[in-house]
């Protein structure tokens, strides 16, 4: 069997909850939305079976959230119970969109979940779709900070190094709220969550359609699904976009990896279609490219260049070299904090000192190594290139599809053609497609930073408790059988009540 470390431990830990309390927040996201849409229609109307609609699906949706919830609450402990460190170092400034995701999750998301189950004999037709409206607002703003927590993650900005707490300190709150990848990542997450609550309705509608039970409620569930479905499509593409840009702007190193790009090409550089990476040769065999398209994308111009792998390794050993100046700095003002040249000498190299820190996998005298060292630091820059190679490509491919789904479903929609077969069986069939292109997203931006826990800042290894491999171990088995439960428990209880159906007057 495989030795796992304590790091790899760690990371496998807060890996698997993660991707687990992800299957649930998507349809969350989505589904919110489109509850806010039937009932908006119910109250137009005053037709009766949009209530139903309205009904039924908050339902299933308040399933997905109860379980949302309890496989999201274990995830905040690990960071101070497998990430002490990290904790310790940025927890001023990740901590704070973390406490107020945490009150809008409780609160303001909590609280009209409440009332939106319990207020439909109780408040008026316009009062509960306030409510129902703002269950949709919480459930958006509640990812909104969890994606500025871990933006900052991805490109730390308002915050610096004070070498008397040891710690980042926060230096413009406005320019973490404001932070660009967060908010790229923001409105394509929620985007991606919209296709999933989408999906997921045209799967189920397809479903009654093809048994021919409930086909009024599906019909319309199904128009709806298509329309919302095709506009959220059509917006992650837009917005994937960005995402590539910024990308292009403030993680070379994780784009030139998902290109599996070892050399800089001239501007503008070209796309993979297709190839196949490989770490040992750093050569990516059987390139299929599109030409200037990844130039345009990620730098938006004809002239400038997208560095290649081994470029941006040569740059890293720069940044090491920088950063050990600034670590030498450090040590000094340990022992003398009123030096003022060494304090200038730490602010003039403060940026580097991350990449000094990757030295200490090598050596626990950073400011002796080797130029062999420095080379290898360099060269933990670059994360798994095949993995997210195809990560990526995968992920891109099931974005395209849902564009053609949801158009199908459309243009099916408008001509009132609800029963065709083959299109309500590649409907049915494509359930699962949405959870594996968001848990493929998470992977290409998680996976893609490594090895880096605050990218440039403070090096994944760094950042975690003083434990044993054995309590970690531990811990993941029990999460592996707590989650396990959950996930189970979820799929029984959306299977129950699809098979059910709707509860008509």
């Amino acid at each position: 069997m495989m030795h796992l470390d304590l790091i790899q431990l760690s990371r496998l830990q807060f890996a698997f909850t993660a991707m687990i309390h992800f299957i649930f927040v998507p349809l969350t996201i989505g589904m919110s939305l489109l509850l806010a849409i039937m009932e908006t229609v119910y109250v137009m109307t005053r037709r009766v079976i949009w209530k139903e609609m309205t009904q039924f699906w908050g339902t299933l949706f308040g399933i997905n959230f109860a379980m949302g919830v309890a496989t999201g609450i274990t995830m905040e402990f690990q960071f101070g119970t497998n990430w002490a460190y990290y904790s310790h170092y940025v927890g001023d400034i990740f901590g704070v969109p973390l406490a107020i995701e945490g009150l809008m999750a409780f609160f303001l998301e909590g609280t009209f979940i409440g009332l939106f189950f319990l207020g439909w004999q109780k408040l008026s037709k316009p009062a509960h779709l306030i409510v129902t409206w703002l269950v949709a607002l919480g459930s958006n703003l509640s990812a909104l900070w969890i994606l500025i927590a871990n933006g900052w993650m991805q490109h730390p900005v308002g915050a610096y190094f004070d070498f008397h707490t040891m710690r980042m300190e926060v230096s413009d709150f406005a320019a973490v709220l404001f932070n660009p990848v967060a908010q790229a990542k923001f409105v394509h997450t929620v985007s991606a969550g919209y296709v999933t609550g989408a999906v997921f309705v045209l799967s189920v509608s397809a479903y009654y359609l093809l048994r021919h039970r409930h086909t009024e409620i599906a019909k319309r569930s199904l128009c709806v699904a298509a329309a919302f479905g095709l506009a959220s499509a059509l917006s992650v593409v837009v917005l994937g976009d960005e995402s590539g840009y910024l990308a292009g702007e403030n993680q070379k190193m994780k784009l030139a990896a998902i290109e599996g790009m070892w050399e800089t090409e001239p501007a503008p550089a070209s796309l993979s279609l297709f190839g196949l990476p490989n770490q040992q040769t750093h050569h990516t065999d059987y390139a299929i490219k599109v030409p200037y398209l990844l130039g345009l994308v990620a730098t938006r111009s004809f002239n400038e260049p997208v560095l290649g792998i081994n470029d941006l390794v040569k740059n890293a050993e720069v940044r090491i070299k920088k950063g050990i100046l600034a670590y030498d700095a450090l040590q000094h003002l340990t022992t003398h904090p009123d030096d003022q040249a060494a304090e200038k000498k730490l602010s003039t190299y403060s940026a580097d000192l991350g990449y000094a820190l990757l030295l200490k996998r090598y050596t626990d005298k950073v400011s002796d190594a080797t130029p062999q060292q420095i080379q290898a630091a360099a060269w933990d820059t670059v994360p798994n290139v095949p993995a997210l190679f195809w990560s990526f490509r995968i992920m891109v491919a099931c974005g395209f599809f849902f564009i053609f789904l949801f158009a199908t479903a459309f243009v099916l929609s408008v001509k009132q053609h609800y029963k065709h077969p083959l299109f309500l069986r590649i409907a049915l069939l494509s359930l699962p497609l949405p959870w594996v292109s968001a848990e493929l997203g998470w992977f290409v931006a998680e996976n893609g930073r490594q090895p880096w826990v605050i990218d440039g800042v403070l090096p994944t290894f760094l950042g975690t408790s003083s434990l044993s491999s054995s309590a970690v171990l531990t811990s993941l088995i029990g999460f592996v059988l707590f989650y396990g439960i959950l996930t189970v428990l979820e799929l029984y209880l959306m299977v129950k009540y699809i098979r059910l159906g709707p509860q008509t007057a």
